[in-house]
């Protein structure tokens, strides 16, 4: 996407929500697949948009939902919905009280709560009154609300608050009866994650394993989780540099590194002394060192130096040569969909493939991403879609055009919004479509 030309594509999706339980045997639906489908419906003149074969309806402020039939599963009844998250979607039935319900509209916490989540390691934790306290999945309250502060389960255990006397309230964790394993004793702590913990006590942090063994003194200015690697990366007690950490709990590299900023394709990003670079699965420095690089996504990166922009493989080889502009493009534009990268030189924009040979030339003014083969770019003040061997498809005709997502694209023509097929067919207000 350019940093000039910026279309606000708005599509928005509506998530399954069952119903009330009826006298009468309902339709159900199974797990979810995220299949999605935009239908017309030609009674409201609108599309439909259906998540798993449901969509939601509504009636004046409440919504409901049905299946792709016209099967009611839910009348409308709720003052919102979220999305369906692993077959489960929180609900608002009044202001201020939510609620969770599974697929077949069954309510697994009822709307009675100022906060509920979605399940996470089996349970479901809920807010009242300030109060934390955990539904199972089931729907079975197996944790009154009653503490103070209380994170998401994860590995077997959640973080609560408990009071150590009158007046001091500190972190602990709790299994899934609300029985606290680890008594509270910290300042603050986090969710266990790869069998380790990061805790705090007097304004320092350390790592702790389930049985509340210290295995990293609490005595640094910060710890980042432990990935599945087994690194991790420690900030030094004087808050200046980091160093990378192994399985063993001992460090790997010196204190050198300013921070560590993403990972990808088993490579960890770093900040160093005004340069970022890599790091492998070994703590390793590798691939070299740049003004600036992205992190590794579908085995490719995009590098910069002195202000120009390249791509390199996950060998270190360059696919694209540091010599290519990013005036109109985010450094994020460089990464490749169906195969093909959009690039800039001198504010222009064209495609290579993942061998690095450009194989759309470097012309238009304009561009987004290639999905369902088309990409839409801007030549000459007009918008059009190319496919992928560079051949138009669809006219330059338009004042605006947005890539396809769901098979479906929105255009703009003389001040109206017109939505399309792959085709180049009208689907949607099409009244004043122009003909080519």
């Amino acid at each position: 996407m350019t940093k000039k030309q910026v279309l606000l594509i708005i599509l928005v999706l509506s998530f399954l929500l069952p119903a009330q339980a009826q006298k009468k045997k309902k339709k159900t639906t199974p797990a979810p697949h995220e299949e999605i489908a935009v239908v017309d419906d030609e009674d409201c003149g609108c599309e439909l948009v259906f998540v798993d074969g449901i969509q939601t309806t509504r009636k004046g402020d409440k919504f409901g939902f049905k299946l792709a039939d016209g099967t009611v599963i839910v009348e409308p009844q709720y003052m919102f919905v979220d999305q369906f998250i692993d077959g489960y979607c929180i609900v608002l039935r009044d202001y201020d009280r939510y609620g969770l319900i599974d697929r077949t509209g069954r309510e697994i916490v009822p709307c009675e709560y100022n906060d509920v989540t979605h399940p996470s390691n089996g349970m479901i934790r809920v807010m009242k009154d300030g109060l934390y306290g955990f539904y199972t999945q089931e729907g079975t309250l197996a944790i009154a609300p009653q503490y103070d502060a209380a994170s998401t389960f994860s590995e077997e255990l959640a973080v609560a608050t408990g009071m150590v006397d009158s007046t001091t309230r500190l972190y602990g964790y709790i299994d899934k009866r609300g029985t606290f394993v680890i008594k509270p004793q910290y300042d603050y702590a986090n969710p266990f994650y790869n069998g380790h913990a990061i805790v705090k006590q007097y304004e320092r942090y350390g790592m702790i394993t389930k049985k509340n063994k210290v295995v990293v003194p609490i005595k640094y200015e910060n710890i980042s989780p432990m990935e599945p690697s087994g690194l991790f990366f420690v900030q030094d007690p004087m808050g200046e540099k980091f160093a990378v950490f192994g399985k063993r709990y001992q460090p790997l590299t010196d204190y050198i590194y300013d921070a560590f900023t993403s990972y990808g394709d088993g490579y960890y990003t770093f900040r160093r002394d005004g340069k970022m670079g890599f790091l492998n699965s070994k703590a390793q420095e590798c691939l070299g060192l740049y003004d600036h690089v992205d992190g590794f996504v579908g085995g490719f990166c995009c590098v910069a130096n002195c202000g120009k922009i390249g791509i390199i493989d996950t060998k270190g080889d360059t696919i694209l040569p540091i010599a290519y502009d990013n005036a109109l493009l985010s450094t994020e534009s460089y990464h490749f969909h169906e195969g093909l990268a959009l690039i800039e030189k001198d504010e222009k924009l064209g495609f290579i493939n993942q061998q690095g040979t450009i194989v759309i030339p470097i012309q238009y003014d304009g561009a987004f991403y290639f999905s369902d083969g088309l990409c839409p770019v801007q030549k000459d003040g007009a918008w059009g879609y190319i496919a992928t061997d560079g051949s138009t498809k669809i006219p330059f005709i338009f004042d605006g055009a947005s890539p396809f997502q769901y098979h479906r694209a929105e255009v703009y023509h003389n001040n109206q919004s017109h939505k399309i097929l792959p085709s180049g067919q009208c689907v949607k207000n099409c009244s004043l479509f122009p003909k080519f």
